[in-house]
């Protein structure tokens, strides 16, 4: 698949988050006039951020559960519009076309909704929904880039050639304005279109003008071949030989198209009566690979040629070794049916597959070390093989997600037993420290030392807030203070009743000067205290809710968890089911096109057989015998719509 098929998908993704009106730094303005838009929601940035990973799977689940919880107040249409482009990253065309369909009903730029139509056309197409693919392009109007409505053409063309309908692709493609990279394609399109229509005379301009062209790329290279294969095949049919064998003299002989073209130049000079010139492409032909089609011919029409040109013994040798060449290879395609039927084909294709994230570009690069890989390489280049093969891929992508999300159930069981051994222990313990807390009598004594504050305040007890060595030093002066009074009438105490005064004044200066910031440092330690027990209050109350509810909330968590467990396991047989029936279709895909190879084998091998007998009662009888020709290799491959470079 070419690169830009899998840019066709980013280019749906991209318009979800490309259709505001603020510059930001993640993403360059879009060229077809879609400015930047601002995440505002930071979920959304979220999905955006595995998005850009590629793991389009985690942006999605993630992407639904922000949009379940309403947590996308900004991004609704952006989210929505992101959202169909992953489920179309996954295949999931019914759903994407649900959600492009609803949001391009809704209020969206012209701009965004051409995109959205033509990126859905362009994926429908691809995966081979030809009505859906048309519907969607049709709804794209004229104001769109030249460029993306030069492609949408295209696709229409293409749409229409795969429904037999050559006449209005031709008419679509006569109207081509696209970019000069894009024109060899469309005029190769137009010109098999052309023919297909029966209109060869028209044909001829269109597809000689690409296979003359010159060009040094070598995608163009293979396009030019291709013209050249389509235009000398269709001129061996309208049995115009000599018009056709220098037009499949232009293919090149290392390029994918040069078996056919070997075999075509074969048969235009064998139509022109030149059989000894006709030997040298298909001798060439025939030391190639049996699995291709044309080689196989070859293994008939050179000693077809050997035969008209009298030496029945070299056509009777080489038709001997090809019906042991014959023999042989229908051994080896039964040998490989029996090997696909034992099942574990798709396996082995996939053996490889280490990619992580799940998309839907992604398209088999190598082959197992199998036998049937041999004969399995224009089977999987079909596009409906590789469908397949994708779909039976995400099926195993969701089969590892369930066994992971099944295993994360386990840990949430192993947390709930936790929790649960962790309650039995701890509840003790709680219980133990819930009787030895007397709250109340807490609650008593800070009311009581409330009272005993505004009792200090009152009688302006400084002595009362001093520290433990004041009031050590004040009781003393107390005592002394007694003593004096209990001797007033002895004169050898007057000079300690002058110092005891100066003494107790000094104390109770500093008592007096710090007293009311003492006062407020109790009060707010009542406070604090205050606050700390109504603290301890809620917390008694939530421990014995806790205490009651816990027994319940595991009960609940154990039921949710049971439920996911169940649905996990529910899922993975539906799963399971559904892998199966699509390795079975697969399977039987691929035992067909096996099927279909070995008829063709037969039938060259039959009409070898044939022609070997025919040899052989010529020599007996001295008589000669017309020789019916092999059949040709039927050009309708080489006359297939050639899709444009993205």
């Amino acid at each position: 698949m070419k690169l830009g098929s899998r840019l066709c998908v980013a280019g749906v993704l991209l318009l979800a988050f490309a259709s505001g009106h603020a510059a930001t730094s993640y993403v360059k303005p879009d060229p077809d006039g879609l400015p930047p838009q601002d995440v505002r929601d930071l979920p959304y940035g979220d999905v955006l951020f595995y998005f850009f990973q590629d793991d389009y799977f985690d942006s999605i689940t993630r992407l639904l559960a922000a949009r379940q919880l309403d947590r996308l107040p900004h991004t609704q249409g952006e989210a929505e519009l992101l959202l169909g482009g992953l489920y179309l990253s996954l295949g999931e065309h019914v759903e994407a076309g649900r959600i492009f369909e609803a949001l391009l009903a809704g209020n969206v730029s012209e701009a965004v909704r051409n995109k959205a139509w033509f990126y859905l056309g362009k994926v429908w197409y691809q995966r081979g929904y030809l009505d859906e693919a048309e519907r969607a392009l049709r709804q794209v109007s004229d104001k769109i880039q030249p460029r993306v409505d030069a492609e949408r053409c295209m696709l229409l063309a293409e749409v229409m050639m795969k429904r037999g309908r050559y006449d209005d692709a031709a008419a679509e493609l006569s109207h081509w304005r696209g970019p000069p990279d894009w024109t060899a394609y469309a005029q190769l399109n137009l010109g098999v279109a052309l023919v297909r229509a029966g209109r060869l005379d028209q044909a001829v301009a269109h597809l000689d003008g690409v296979g003359r062209m010159q060009t040094t790329s070598e995608e163009l290279l293979a396009l030019k071949d291709r013209a050249n294969l389509a235009l000398g095949f269709a001129l061996m049919q309208a049995k115009r030989p000599a018009d056709a064998r220098p037009v499949l003299e232009r293919i090149r002989l290392d390029g994918p198209y040069s078996s056919k073209a070997l075999l075509g130049v074969g048969w235009a000079d064998s139509a022109l009566g030149d059989y000894k010139r006709a030997l040298i492409p298909w001798l060439a032909l025939r030391k190639r690979n049996l699995l291709d089609s044309a080689v196989q011919e070859s293994y008939l029409t050179v000693p077809y040629a050997y035969d008209q040109l009298g030496a029945t013994g070299q056509a009777a040798d080489y038709y001997s070794a090809a019906i042991d060449s014959f023999d042989a290879e229908t051994r080896h395609i039964d040998a490989s049916i029996e090997q696909i039927r034992a099942g574990g084909l798709l396996d082995r294709l996939l053996t490889d597959d280490k990619q992580k994230n799940l998309t839907w570009y992604w398209q088999l690069s190598t082959l197992p070390q199998a036998p049937e890989s041999r004969y399995l390489y224009q089977l999987l280049a079909s596009n409906e093989f590789q469908e397949g093969l994708k779909n039976y891929r995400e099926l195993n992508f969701m089969s590892r997600n369930l066994e992971q999300w099944a295993a994360d159930v386990a840990a949430y069981d192993d947390m709930l037993d936790t929790r649960d051994k962790a309650y039995q222990e701890r509840v003790p313990k709680a219980d133990a420290a819930l009787a030895a807390t007397d709250l109340a009598a807490l609650t008593r004594k800070r009311v009581e030392f409330e009272s005993r504050l505004n009792e200090i305040e009152k009688t302006n007890d400084v002595a009362a807030l001093g520290t433990a060595e004041e009031q050590r030093t004040w009781a003393r002066l107390e005592r002394i203070q007694a003593y004096l009074a209990a001797h007033p009438d002895d004169p050898d105490l007057a000079e300690a009743r002058d110092k005891f005064r100066l003494m107790k004044g000094v104390m109770y200066w500093r008592l007096s000067e710090s007293f009311k910031a003492r006062l407020w440092n109790e009060r707010r330690s009542v406070k604090e205290l205050e606050a700390a027990l109504v603290q301890t209050q809620r917390r008694e109350l939530a421990v014995r809710q806790a205490r009651t509810a816990m027994p319940r909330d595991d009960g609940q968590y154990a039921a949710r968890v049971a439920a996911v467990r169940a649905r996990i396991e529910a899922l993975q047989k539906r799963l399971g089911e559904i892998r199966e029936r699509q390795n079975e279709y697969l399977q039987a895909i691929a035992i067909k096109e096996l099927q279909n190879q070995k008829r063709r084998i037969e039938t060259y091998q039959i009409q070898a057989r044939y022609e070997l007998a025919a040899i052989y009662d010529k020599t007996s009888d001295k008589a000669e015998q017309p020789k019916p020709a092999p059949a040709k290799a039927a050009p309708a491959a080489a006359d297939a719509p050639v899709k444009a470079p993205p």
